[in-house]
């Protein structure tokens, strides 16, 4: 049997019978002083013994008011333990929890409760159920809706119950009977769900994911077979459990391995929580990682020469035993001595400003990550790994490895997936990692795979002879101007956003003569970058219309540009002066372009864009 087959296998049988209550009752058992869950900044650390109590009452509280086995609960909060806890009492049930986005406007919002027929609606505080208010009275399924910090009495009403209450009532029936908890975990079985997951979409109404703990659980088990780190070790929580990287990594994981999770629940404090914790793995949407080597490469433009040679040096180096090992080859002692040498007095110190110094797996994806930002992550010494895959996939379908990496690439299939490219490169997946299926209105679950067990997945990719595939764009994201040619908006998109000034890009020209793009810059880079040359207000909207910035634009534009086959080249462009947002509503929750709601809402821009008269260089084309 193929080495890779044997340890799917292995995998397999390890995964075979467990479920999310049998791995936390393990940890109440084998590891219960050990540390579970705390919040950065607050001395509330819980192990995993206080961690199993406090969802053994909660999950008696809920069954108190009406949450079923097989019932669906909706969760709307922020990341915080109690969010974590409701969300295991409700899966102690066997009932199925879903985290859903606060950005969901108010009709999103009536249609999930309606389609997911939630029986408990969560909620964080009085703004939220007064954001809810007008939606209640639509949802006959709703038996009881929970607030977790106290709410004024005007605010609540004969459905609303405090969570301090749920705890209280449900603590007293475990005491009474503390069997009765463990016989409802005990009747769970794996291919039961454990969550419902409504994917953000760009367009339409989104769809509710059913993920069973065989999915989740099997993830981690490959990733544990695939990815070397130490038992119990620490990670940082910091996107939306909404996010299936967040909710596999902030809590299936953590409960696989008995690790530590530390909840960061502002992201603008995403560093200062990884300085804190030192984590030997971290994922990290492509957005992130843009932004902390933007912050490097600024904090390096303002420092002495001296340091920038002694950087630019150290980096070479590591650049160096990079593409060695992407290339899988190995790297010579005498380079190996120097990238010791050049760790332990310029880049080490330099990971720890980032908090990235254990790393042994950094990951990205959720979107493509430019080229260019890996090698400046590698020339600190930290190898980012992409890895793909999407909500109905648990995740990753395929991932690079430390020791076997392609740059560009997503990888090679996860262990014991599948992965075939259709005749227009569509790419289809099968294996242990597809979810249960789609939720129907009706309770029930359409299959997402065909006939013989294939997902289509929309995306478009090609596969190398060493089996690394490479995403080069969505199925229906596709550019095709009006003199027919097929462009890729993703790969022009991020190399504009290579450069650090640039936050976000979207690149215009389906239908359209020829590319342009708009642009948005980075609302943190941006005005540091001008305080540096003495421009006085450093705000976004002067700085959109700014000589010295435009000009740096335009170069940013010109390098991209020359990396770019003619028909793909952006000929014009337009700075934005705002910064885009979910809650603005350009981006999906997980950062991703919401490409219709940019093209209505610019429509004025993109149109003075194709305005002047054709540049010359497009009159010789196609």
């Amino acid at each position: 049997m193929d080495p890779a087959d044997a340890l799917a296998d292995q995998c397999a049988k390890t995964a075979a019978n467990l479920t999310v209550p049998v791995l936390l009752h393990r940890n109440a058992t084998d590891f219960a002083d050990l540390p579970a869950l705390t919040t950065l900044d607050r001395d509330d650390t819980r192990t995993w013994a206080q961690l199993h109590g406090e969802v053994a009452g909660l999950a008696g509280g809920l069954a108190d008011i009406g949450l079923e086995p097989g019932g669906h609960m909706l969760i709307m909060m922020s990341s915080r333990p109690e969010h974590w806890l409701v969300d295991l009492a409700a899966v102690h049930l066997g009932a199925v929890p879903s985290t859903i986005y606060p950005t969901l406007s108010t009709d999103q919002m009536r249609y999930v409760a309606l389609h997911s027929s939630a029986q408990v609606l969560v909620l964080e505080n009085a703004a939220a159920l007064a954001r809810w208010r007008p939606v209640l009275p639509d949802l006959p399924h709703l038996r009881r809706i929970v607030v977790v910090d106290a709410a004024e009495p005007d605010d609540l009403s004969p459905k609303t119950v405090p969570l301090s209450q749920v705890r209280s009532v449900g603590q007293a029936a475990h005491r009474a009977d503390p069997a009765a908890f463990e016989r409802r975990w005990r009747a769970i079985r794996p291919e039961q769900p454990v969550t419902l997951l409504y994917t953000s979409g760009t367009t339409g109404d989104p769809k509710g994911v059913v993920l069973s703990h065989h999915n989740v659980i099997y993830q981690a088990v490959a990733l544990e077979a695939n990815v070397f780190v130490p038992d119990h070790a620490p990670s940082v929580a910091y996107l939306p459990l909404a996010h299936i990287a967040e909710r596999f990594l902030g809590i299936y994981n953590p409960i696989y391995r008995a690790g530590h999770v530390t909840i960061c629940p502002d992201p603008t404090q995403l560093v200062k929580a990884l300085r804190t914790v030192a984590p030997f793995s971290f994922f990290g949407v492509p957005r992130i990682w843009e932004k902390m080597a933007a912050g490097v490469q600024a904090h390096l433009a303002a420092a002495e020469p001296a340091v920038q040679a002694a950087f630019s040096a150290a980096s070479a180096v590591a650049l160096q035993a990079y593409e060695l090992r992407a290339a899988g080859e190995a790297v010579p002692d005498d380079l190996a001595a120097q990238l010791a040498q050049a760790e332990a007095t310029v880049l080490r110190p330099i990971q720890s400003t980032l908090g990235l110094q254990n790393m042994v797996w950094a990951g990205s994806g959720a979107a493509p990550i430019p080229v260019d930002v890996l090698r400046f992550l590698a020339g600190l010494g930290v190898d980012v790994l992409e890895v793909w895959g999407m909500t109905e996939t648990t995740g990753t379908a395929t991932i690079n490895l430390p020791e076997r990496f392609r740059t560009g690439s997503v990888g090679r299939p996860h262990l014991g997936m599948q992965v075939r490219l259709a005749d227009d490169g569509e790419i289809f997946v099968r294996g242990p990692l597809v979810c249960s299926g789609y939720l129907r209105a009706d309770g029930s679950v359409e299959p997402v795979v065909d006939a013989d067990g294939w997902l289509a997945t929309g995306d478009v990719g090609t596969i190398d002879d060493d089996g690394f595939l490479t995403i080069t764009d969505r199925k229906k994201e596709i550019i095709i101007t009006s003199s027919g040619k097929n462009i890729s908006p993703a790969y022009i998109e991020g190399l504009l956003r290579a450069h650090p000034l640039i936050g976000q890009a979207v690149a215009i020209g389906d239908r359209r003569p020829y590319v342009t793009a708009l642009i948005v810059l980075d609302d943190e880079v941006a005005p540091q970058w001008a305080r540096a040359r003495g421009i006085s207000d450093a705000q976004l909207p002067h700085l959109a219309s700014d000589p010295l910035l435009l000009a740096e634009i335009q170069a940013a534009v010109d390098a991209a540009n020359a990396r770019l086959a003619r028909p793909e080249q952006v000929k014009t462009f337009e700075v934005l002066p705002s910064s885009w947002t979910p809650e603005s509503g350009e981006l999906t929750p997980t950062l991703k372009l919401r490409r219709r709601v940019i093209v209505d809402r610019y429509g004025d821009s993109i149109d003075g864009l194709y305005q002047s008269t054709v540049p010359a260089a497009e009159s010789t084309t196609g």
